[in-house]
């Protein structure tokens, strides 16, 4: 069955599971006959999400659309109206990168992880997003709501509530999402953030049962029964030596080696995660691990800057 954006062809969902959820991209081999990762293929399929990502469903946003270069410039020129784009930008092109020991929040978001996720949650846990933070930054200059991503699953009347993080080192992507929850999982916080997005939905009409889902959202039924209803997808993209070590991602090798990875970082994630809560939040670990992180976010700023002076 086809996906919105096809990234199957790319991307290799190695694990699905209640718990956790992981994938990788692998190689291919180039003109002299080198096997070689498959870095520009990932970058040119994450700029097609641009457009959705920017506008999403409720501005017209929808899949449809996403290969036009008049969007996909349009698109790179509202991302680049955020500061942190513009920020993050005008290091990697000065040959800078964002060191893990920078707690920035804001200054993290752009490095492109919500965009990750935002392909990761369509493709291959069949989402649909319920807002676009950066179509409500741009055009209503409100403040941008907490999760990285909004998104609801209609055949399981799930909503989505996702935050990502893109770290050289795993351990510390994990760690950073553990205080996410920490902080973004508490009554009066869900209660403030419902109250943000239920506000922004009220200006579109062409939301998938709008209705139900301000009914999910708003305060009118238990944190319990809402708790319930919410998966937590946690993203962690990260650098991983398994991509500079071999070169067959289908080689039983790195298979035993990526599996025993994935395990690793999940007994990290559930021995650090003492929410006290967690019991009953629906937490999907997400591990994407990469072959350089700041390869990936130069090569995304320098795609999405061509766009954005082919769109002036």
């Amino acid at each position: 069955m086809a996906t919105p954006f096809n990234s199957e062809k790319i991307i290799s969902h190695r694990i699905n599971e209640a718990e956790i959820s992981t994938f990788l991209v692998g190689f291919d081999l180039n003109d002299e006959g080198e096997k070689k990762y498959r870095l520009k293929p990932l970058i040119e399929k994450l700029t097609h999400v641009i457009h959705e990502f920017a506008f999403g469903f409720h501005e017209g946003g929808s899949t449809d659309n996403t290969e036009t270069l008049s969007r996909l410039t349009e698109a790179a020129k509202s991302i680049y109206k955020i500061d942190s784009f513009q920020k993050i930008k005008d290091i990697y092109v000065n040959n800078g990168e964002l060191d893990d020991d920078i707690d920035d929040k804001y200054l993290r978001r752009g490095e492109f992880g919500e965009l990750i996720l935002h392909l990761l949650l369509r493709d291959f846990h069949k989402t649909i997003p319920l807002l676009s933070k950066i179509y409500f930054k741009d055009s209503f200059g409100h403040t941008v709501h907490g999760f990285d991503a909004v998104h609801i699953q209609e055949e399981t009347k799930t909503l989505w509530l996702g935050e990502s993080k893109l770290y050289k080192d795993g351990k510390r992507g994990i760690k950073e999402l553990v205080k996410d929850i920490e902080e973004h999982f508490k009554s009066d916080y869900l209660e403030s953030e419902f109250l943000i997005v239920s506000k922004k939905l009220k200006h579109f009409d062409n939301i998938p049962e709008k209705d139900y889902w301000l009914d999910v959202m708003l305060k009118t039924t238990k944190l319990a029964d809402q708790l319930e209803a919410i998966n937590i997808p946690l993203l962690c993209t990260y650098n991983s030596d398994l991509f500079t070590s071999y070169d067959d991602e289908n080689s039983h090798e790195f298979i035993e080696k990526y599996i025993a990875e994935m395990k690793e970082l999940k007994d990290y994630f559930d021995t650090h995660n003492n929410h006290p809560l967690k019991t009953k939040l629906n937490i999907i670990l997400i591990l994407f691990p990469v072959q350089n992180k700041v390869e990936l976010v130069k090569g995304l700023h320098h795609k999405l800057s061509l766009l954005q002076v082919l769109g002036e």
